[in-house]
């Protein structure tokens, strides 16, 4: 699927969760298996300074901004010849590609890449493979059952929209009206943060009704904030919870609500300063972070470890970088939590996930 600025926020299967530094695998096609990559899948001979990282979001988005500084520290924590962080792409698969070969052609062999179309990157990824590159799909899965990337390090979407609604039932008392505010409805990984939704409203017993699923309003934040502003006039006072599970719909939620005075409880997605704002003053319950700066920071440590003689011991692995609910009880140190992960997740790659014999 190809459509602009597709939400980051996306998974598309099962994915292995790091606790306590051990693989779980939640479904077969998350740990699937798929041939070694040939001579250049492995990348032998290569010292850390000869690696030269390119992280590629698919185009502009807040979400892919930490990935800058993640890049610049992997740069001098492991020694790496150079790091890039090119967002031109303007959400076209195309446009990508060129993006790609050109930052190839600069001298750049290891890609950590967001794909606008998650069913056609495999394709992507296959080409950089066979002519030598080492590829990580970050911050996004390919759609179906196969990664072609040596791994992908991406949020468990499902998982996460999951936590939001609890957090967002817990805040509405455990009973009332939700609606649910989203991205773009064909999209696998909209589909998979529905079910994630609905599997909490299912727990309520019947005392929570999601009398609503708005999709397609993460294009930008003009478009998220008509959508809420719409939501509240034609029934504002009969909703009692908002569960956002995407950037734009999100800071459009956190602002339109308290602006309209109404008591409805939002829980957000990320943390925009807006929505950061309003969890320390009352406006928003919850929201629910991710962790883009764990993505391409450990990306890139793995995108040198693959470059300089290491191979995955799954090849196409697909790992849950982490998602982490925060109230005002933690909003002032919530990032400790995430920086921990990071920490578990490098730790989990070294000891469980790459081979380096």
């Amino acid at each position: 699927m190809v459509v602009a600025r597709i939400s980051p926020h996306r998974r598309t299967r099962g994915v292995v969760a790091v606790v306590g530094l051990t693989c779980l695998a939640l479904t077969a096609a998350g740990c699937s298996k798929r041939a070694t990559p040939a001579a250049g899948g492995s990348a032998t001979g290569k010292t850390a300074a000869q690696v030269k990282v390119a992280l590629v979001p698919g185009g502009p988005h807040p979400y892919f901004q930490p990935w800058k500084g993640a890049g610049v520290q992997a740069k001098t924590d492991f020694g790496l010849g150079e790091t890039t962080f090119n967002e031109t792409s303007g959400w076209d698969q195309t446009k990508q590609n060129d993006v790609i070969k050109s930052l190839a052609a600069q001298g750049y062999n290891a890609f950590g890449i967001f794909g606008v179309s998650p069913d056609n990157i495999n394709s992507t990824f296959t080409d950089l493979e066979k002519q030598g590159f080492q590829v990580a799909s970050l911050a996004s899965c390919p759609a179906g059952n196969k990664n072609a990337a040596a791994f992908c390090l991406s949020t468990d979407v499902e998982s996460a929209a999951y936590k939001a609604a609890k957090a967002a039932i817990e805040a509405m008392g455990g009973k009332g009206n939700l609606v649910h505010l989203t991205g773009n409805k064909v999209d696998s990984n909209t589909q998979r943060r529905i079910v994630g939704v609905q599997k909490a409203v299912d727990e309520a017993g019947g005392k929570v009704v999601l009398v609503q699923t708005i999709t397609d309003i993460d294009v930008d934040l003009q478009s998220a904030q008509k959508a809420v502003a719409d939501l509240l006039a034609a029934r504002g006072k009969d909703v009692q919870g908002i569960v956002t599970t995407a950037y734009n719909p999100a800071v459009a939620a956190a602002a339109g609500v308290k602006q309209a005075g109404l008591s409805t409880k939002v829980v957000a997605i990320d943390d925009d300063k807006t929505i950061l704002a309003g969890i320390s003053d009352g406006s928003v319950s919850a929201t629910v972070t991710q962790n883009p700066v764990g993505q391409g920071y450990v990306g890139s440590y793995v995108l040198m470890k693959l470059s300089t003689g290491c191979t995955m011991k799954q090849p196409g692995l697909v790992v849950d970088s982490g998602s982490f609910v925060v109230t005002k009880a933690n909003v002032a140190t919530y990032d400790t939590q995430r920086q921990a992960r990071t920490t578990e997740l490098k730790k989990a790659f070294d000891t469980d996930y790459l081979s380096c014999g």
